[in-house]
């Protein structure tokens, strides 16, 4: 492995992100301006350090375990170069285990911030890649690189993704939950076998989706409906199931964000939400752009 020069710093911007949608599992996934930003500096010797701030603080590791931390020795392993030490800040404003991509934010900015430290000049199509090793899947992490409304899909060369600007008429709005949930047990409540016409109707849907997030908001509820994964994962997320179900009701298109407990409404033209329940926080967001180096500032 090349040796590693110590002194330079970087500092990332990440969206948050919502993925599914409904009925896109795992393949579609919306970015949105609640975002985190992370900084790295390389320096002497082999330790690192993790300093947090707002979301995670006294929860998460402050050293090599800390997943901004572990992507970057992941990037650097993948680039055939020897780790320096780190001191990295985190400033994050993500909910954790909310179903709104922290993880997947925290694995962004580690890519992008060793690819940074280390001048390597890693395309978006790699980041993308090797984001979606780390996490798993694509959903998150592909919205969160390219901003907007992502369509992710794997290959034999790895994860790939297509960003599209939704229209400006959509606006998401966040339900997100006191209670947290965890992706894990979201998954393992999935069944390994699904009926054919559930198959069907969520393909339909999901290629609605792409039509009304993209051209036809109008269509946005029934492109939002889901036979695949909410149905089976309302028993660990009560209150989520119950709020959705009362949107839905009301003919707002909602959807579980990500593996949840989180629930994500889409209006159009301005349209309001119903107040949040107890327990909740509700949030108006917009849509936004995927993750970038934030340029240093020099004093004069």
């Amino acid at each position: 492995m090349e040796s590693f020069s110590t002194g330079p710093r970087a500092t990332v911007r990440v969206p948050a992100t919502s993925a599914n949608l409904g009925p896109g599992f795992d393949s579609l996934g919306l970015a949105l301006d609640l975002c985190d930003e992370v900084s790295a500096e390389a320096t002497s010797g082999t330790a690192i350090t993790v300093e947090v701030e707002g979301e995670g603080v006294g929860t998460v590791p402050g050293d090599e375990r800390h997943l901004v931390a572990a992507a970057m020795l992941r990037t650097f392993t993948t680039l055939d170069l020897a780790a320096p030490g780190l001191k990295i800040k985190c400033r994050n404003r993500i909910p954790h285990a909310r179903g709104l991509g922290s993880s997947s934010a925290a694995i962004v900015a580690g890519i992008m911030l060793a690819d940074a430290l280390a001048g390597a000049g890693m395309t978006r199509g790699q980041k993308l890649v090797l984001a979606s090793e780390i996490e798993g899947h694509p959903d998150n992490v592909a919205p969160c690189l390219l901003g907007g409304f992502a369509i992710a899909y794997s290959t034999e060369d790895g994860a790939k993704a297509v960003a599209l600007d939704p229209s400006p008429r959509i606006h998401p709005w966040v339900y997100i939950p006191r209670s947290k949930g965890l992706t894990s047990v979201a998954r393992a409540a999935l069944p390994e076998k699904v009926a054919h016409a559930d198959a069907v109707f969520n393909l339909s849907r999901a290629a609605l989706l792409v039509a009304a997030v993209s051209r036809q908001p109008s269509r946005l509820f029934e492109a939002t409906d889901d036979r695949l994964h909410q149905r089976f994962r309302a028993s660990g997320m009560p209150e989520s199931a119950r709020l959705l179900k009362e949107l839905r009701t009301a003919g707002i298109a909602a959807a579980v964000s990500g593996a949840g407990p989180t629930v994500l409404a889409l209006t159009v033209d301005g349209a309001e939400v119903p107040e949040a329940p107890p327990g909740f926080e509700l949030r108006r967001l917009r849509v936004a752009d995927g993750a970038v180096q934030v340029p240093a500032v020099v004093n004069e």
